[in-house]
C-alpha cells in the first residue's frame, strides 16, 4: 500500500467535533485522515471510530485508528498509528488483517530503527516545532534534526514529519528527505489548505510529469 504524503489528524473539542472535522477533511480532498482521540472510553472510540469509518468509505479515504489496534480490526480501519507509549507494533501485528498498515511514532534516530526492525510501515517522526496538541512534547527536531535522521537511516520506509507543521515549511521539509507530513491544526482552522498542502507535497513528482510531456 503506498502511504500518501498528507495524513490530516483529528481535532476537535468534544468527540462529535473530530467526526465533523473528518468529515470536511474528506469533502476538501483528504486521501489519509487518522482518527485520534485521547481520554475517551474504547466504548466511546469503537462507536466513533464505525462513524467515522462510514464516513471516510463515502469518499474512499483511507482511515487511521490510533492507538486501538483492536478497534482498528473490528471497524476495518486502514490500519492504525501507534505512539512511543503504545502498544508494540508486533503485537498489533498478530491482531490486524494482513492488509491493515501500522504507523509508528518516532522522536530519535534509535526510534526510527526499531521501529524498522519491527517492520512498520511508515513512521511519524517529530515533532518538527513545538505544538500544543500535544502534552510531554519530546525535543524538537526541525530540519536539522530531519536531515540528520534520514541520512542517518538510508530507508525506504516512508517517513512523514509531524509537529506544528505549516504550509510555509513543505517545500524545505521535503528536501530534508521526508516522504510526507501530518497536519492537524492547520487544516483544522482551515480546510481549504488540504488544497494548498497537496499541491506543495506533489509538486516534486508534478515537475516529473511536466517534462516528459514537453
Amino acid at each position: 500500500m503506498i502511504i500518501p504524503k498528507l495524513h490530516y489528524i483529528s481535532q476537535g473539542n468534544v468527540p462529535k467535533e473530530h467526526l465533523e472535522n473528518i468529515q470536511k477533511a474528506c469533502t476538501s480532498g483528504a486521501e489519509l485522515v487518522q482518527l485520534r482521540l485521547k481520554n475517551v472510553s474504547n466504548k466511546k472510540i469503537l462507536k466513533l471510530a464505525k462513524e467515522a469509518r462510514e464516513i471516510t468509505s463515502h469518499f474512499q479515504t483511507r482511515l487511521i485508528i490510533n492507538d486501538h489496534y483492536k478497534i482498528a480490526r473490528e471497524v476495518k480501519a486502514d490500519g492504525v498509528h501507534l505512539g512511543k507509549t503504545d502498544s508494540c507494533p508486533t503485537i498489533a501485528r498478530q491482531h490486524l488483517y494482513t492488509w491493515q498498515i501500522i504507523g509508528g511514532t518516532a522522536n530519535t534516530l534509535q526510534d526510527c530503527k526499531t521501529l524498522i526492525s519491527k517492520e512498520v510501515d511508515y513512521i511519524g517522526l517529530g515533532p518538527f516545532r513545538f505544538t500544543t496538541t500535544k502534552d510531554n512534547l519530546s525535543p524538537i527536531l526541525g530540519l536539522n534534526g530531519y536531515s540528520a535522521i534520514i541520512e542517518a537511516l538510508q530507508t525506504k520506509t516512508p517517513i512523514i514529519g509531524i509537529g506544528g507543521i505549516t504550509i510555509e515549511d513543505v517545500t524545505s521539509i521535503l528536501e530534508t528527505g521526508i516522504s510526507g507530513i501530518a497536519v492537524s491544526g492547520e487544516i483544522t482552522r482551515n480546510f481549504n489548505s488540504i488544497r494548498t498542502f497537496s499541491q506543495l507535497l506533489n509538486a516534486s513528482s508534478t515537475d516529473e510529469k511536466r517534462h516528459t510531456f514537453s
